[in-house]
């Protein structure tokens, strides 16, 4: 009787093992692009993925980690001083405060079920040491999983003109939101 009951753990062992997908991101071949907007236009680029990985576990992700590095963000729609300007106001204490904190995380803790290679993910995001919940819809294309991810800054500390925070912005309100659309190419370990 010992030796069946052995055997049945070693049996449902090896099933969820065999279930459980490991991936991980391939960060050179990854994109993630910011957009942030403003009452008179919105400005876009690009951060750097540093690594990345998560479970895949019955067709639902069930944990993942994932590092950014906040110090690459760059800007794709300025050029010259301009660029040099708003990148480095980004990098600064009225933004992500890169010197302090030059890496955000994000910690996958559950999804749903994948139809049709979509499902609901919900973890935490951390940005200049503050973490929050966060949820978003992620797509799976292949070993490719592609995400539009809204983020209220001002729940970071990131108020500089936030219409929340300070009076008569006028034309230099910036959205309190911004977008970060995630495209992850990944390998199965």
């Amino acid at each position: 009787m010992k030796k069946i009951v052995t055997l049945n753990i070693i049996v449902l062992f090896f099933a969820f093992t065999l279930n459980a997908q490991s991936f991980v991101a391939k960060p050179d071949k990854s994109e993630l692009i910011w957009t942030g907007k403003k009452i008179a236009g919105k400005h876009y680029g690009n951060i750097d993925l540093t690594e990345g990985s998560f479970v895949l576990d019955n067709n639902k992700i069930s944990e993942g980690l994932f590092v950014i590095d906040i110090t690459s963000i760059s800007n794709e729609d300025l050029e010259g001083d301009m660029n040099d300007k708003l990148v480095g106001h980004l990098k600064s204490d009225d933004f992500f405060s890169v010197d302090k904190h030059p890496t955000a995380v994000l910690k996958i803790n559950s999804s749903t079920q994948l139809i049709n290679g979509k499902a609901t993910v919900k973890g935490e995001l951390t940005i200049k040491g503050t973490t929050h919940p966060i949820e978003f819809e992620g797509n799976k294309i292949g070993n490719v999983f592609k995400a539009t991810v809204t983020v209220d800054r001002t729940k970071y500390g990131i108020r500089y003109g936030s219409g929340k925070f300070f009076e008569n912005l006028g034309d230099n309100m910036i959205d309190d939101n911004f977008i970060l659309e995630v495209t992850l190419v990944t390998e199965q370990e």
